[in-house]
């Protein structure tokens, strides 16, 4: 078994980087441990999930224009990119499926906002460098249903898109926040962790 799989995937999958679940850990978002090791790789991905040398690791394809926001860290002699905290948060809402769903993509972004020297403008920043719609809605509810910061909430609000999206696309969601454009599963609506 690997001493440390973060040293293989430079060669194994880069260009990639370690983003998700892993980075969360990596940047002290969460307290939560878990098995697989989350690699986002321009490479194209077969089977969202590979097992080398015992060690699981969950794979997710992104376009070249995503590798951006990147901290090299170093494993021994082996650098290895991973995402920085505000790439880390606006990955998991692009795909809360990285972050192991959206109950944790929340608790890892309430750790973001109350970590000293972050910055919710960076959230910002880098969520429009991403373009995707749906991670400015599901800040804004998100950030919303804990009264703030105000002036995140405003900007998620001046950068809605057209359509409606789904809280988390793995969960079954029915009813729709028409003032963030979001489905959502049943008990969100009544401030319910799910």
């Amino acid at each position: 078994m690997l001493e440390d799989p973060w040293v293989v995937v430079p060669e194994l999958f880069g260009p990639a980087y370690i983003g998700g679940w892993s980075a969360a850990e990596h940047w002290g978002l969460t307290e939560q441990l878990f098995r697989s090791v989350c690699v986002v790789t321009t490479r194209s991905v077969r089977r969202k999930e590979e097992t080398i040398q015992g060690i699981p690791f969950a794979l997710k394809h992104a376009r070249e224009t995503a590798m951006f926001a990147l901290k090299g860290v170093w494993r021994g002699q082996v650098r290895v990119d991973v995402s920085d905290p505000a790439k880390t948060i606006v990955d998991m809402l692009d795909d809360p499926g990285l972050g192991g769903g959206i109950r944790h993509v929340s608790d890892c972004l309430d750790a973001f906002l109350k970590e000293a020297g972050t910055s919710p403008e960076a959230l910002i920043a880098t969520a429009d460098r991403l373009g995707n719609g749906a991670v400015f809605k599901r800040l804004g509810f998100l950030i919303e249903r804990r009264s703030g910061p105000a002036e995140l909430i405003a900007a998620c609000r001046e950068r809605l898109t057209a359509g409606n999206a789904k809280l988390d696309p793995a969960i079954t969601c029915r009813r729709l926040v028409k003032r963030w454009r979001l489905w959502i599963p049943a008990g969100w609506s009544r401030g319910e962790p799910r």
